[in-house]
């Protein structure tokens, strides 16, 4: 009869869905041991793996792999209307869906929803739609319908300057319902050709062009929907607490391991110059409000225009840290003191020397009041110590970072072909 209990009551934890691990318990009599579940109210935690091996996380935090073998390189992620993961897969052409219906903390596999797209990079949904970011245009797919389906791809805008130097573009809307794009340059340092390189675009949803932008009018169309500048490959771009805009920046190369620190956090304001390829922001950390940047001095000024007026960043990082995705933390799974945090995926150098060899790594940016007052590695262990980028022993490197609705975070690896999922269970 003990031992009958004892089944019933293992079938209602499974029927219940809640996570359990499984504890020995011997049956009345002898003989037999059952395995009865120890209830616990957090969120799946599969079997360890080798993430969970090399990736080291503060005290209570697990990581495991959520998807991997994702062929064509893995970039940036979006949570769809439906509350699953969607993914770009840049050099494939392809965005896919990650979903874990059965909320076992993997996914259920690989779903393609759009394909022979032109370098795929930034997604985010807006008003029914799906916008995808590729190498020169935004589309769209309205989605996803009931049965998970999308519509065919709408052309919003191809207003954008195509992949030479730095091709990746990310999308997402502002507060005041505007569609925004960043576009990198073409070089290292240099003037630009084309005043949509090195910049923040702003359009309508609809791809057409905001009456308040600064050049709206301009007989240029390529101007017509810049929006800010000097910003020499801004691929994080977020909305910031207080309801603005946010982006990061990746400095240029050749000045050595130390020169120029990578901008973390910059609040991007219309009509306004951010400093490439004329002058940077100094120093490393928390930037005080009265900072000016300063000169490099590898390319000339031009006429009327100071490093005075150029806005420096809220908060660095060391020269070649290579931010690249960036989110704010959400509720639901992560500590208190967590969820108003800034998280950022460092890709990590290629070009210091050994000595100063930047890591790969999450970085937890803490934030009081919606302002940057420092920061602190939050996972790391994707590279062998010692080696730099691109060597054998390298074992992935973070692309973006974002959470679901239930706050799990997800990682993706551009090196490994994978994606990753951190919860909080202590």
């Amino acid at each position: 009869m003990g031992k009958t209990i004892k089944l019933i009551a293992f079938w209602v934890f499974l029927a219940l869905g809640l996570s359990a691990v499984a504890a020995p318990v011997l049956a009345q009599g002898g003989g037999t041991t059952l395995y009865l579940p120890l209830i616990s109210k957090g969120p799946p935690l599969p079997p360890p793996d080798e993430a969970s091996a090399r990736i080291s996380l503060p005290a209570g935090f697990h990581i495991r792999i959520y998807a991997e073998n994702l062929t064509g390189r893995p970039r940036f992620m979006a949570i769809g209307p439906d509350g699953h993961l969607y993914l770009s897969l840049m050099n494939a052409g392809q965005v896919v869906r990650l979903p874990d219906r059965n909320r076992d903390g993997l996914a259920d596999g690989v779903e393609v929803i759009a394909g022979g797209l032109y370098l795929p990079h930034g997604l985010a949904f807006y008003n029914g739609y799906l916008y995808i970011a590729e190498g020169n245009k935004v589309e769209r797919l309205a989605g996803p319908q009931a049965d998970g389906s999308f519509g065919a791809p709408q052309l919003v805008t191809d207003n954008i300057p195509g992949p030479l130097g730095h091709s990746s573009r990310t999308v997402i809307f502002g507060p005041d319902g505007k569609m925004y794009i960043s576009a990198g340059s073409s070089c290292n340092v240099c003037e630009e050709d084309d005043p949509r390189r090195a910049a923040v675009l702003r359009f309508n949803p609809d791809g057409s062009i905001p009456s308040d932008n600064p050049f709206a009018s301009d007989p240029d169309e390529r101007k017509r929907p810049l929006w800010a500048w000097g910003l020499r490959n801004s691929v994080g771009l977020i909305v910031s607490p207080g309801g603005g805009l946010w982006a990061n920046h990746n400095g240029s190369d050749g000045l050595g391991d130390d020169l120029p620190p990578e901008e973390i956090v910059i609040e991007v304001q219309g009509n306004r110059h951010y400093g490439w390829p004329y002058c940077y922001t100094p120093g490393v950390g928390v930037i005080p409000p009265d900072t000016r940047e300063v000169r490099d001095t590898r390319i000339a000024l031009p006429s009327g225009f100071t490093c005075a007026q150029a806005v420096p960043a809220l908060f660095t990082a060391p020269a070649h840290s290579a931010p690249l995705g960036m989110t704010l933390g959400k509720p639901g799974n992560f500590p208190s003191d967590y969820v108003d945090d800034l998280f950022v995926a460092y890709h990590g150098s290629w070009n210091t020397t050994a000595a100063n060899i930047r890591d790969y790594k999450v970085e937890r940016v803490l934030l009081e009041n919606g302002k940057p007052v420092g920061s602190q590695t939050f996972a790391t262990g994707w590279r062998a110590p010692g080696k730099p980028c691109g060597d054998s022993a390298t074992w992935g490197r973070p692309a973006d970072v974002i959470f679901n609705a239930y706050g799990e975070m997800f990682i993706s690896d551009d090196k490994g072909n994978r994606v990753y999922r951190v919860i909080y269970a202590p």
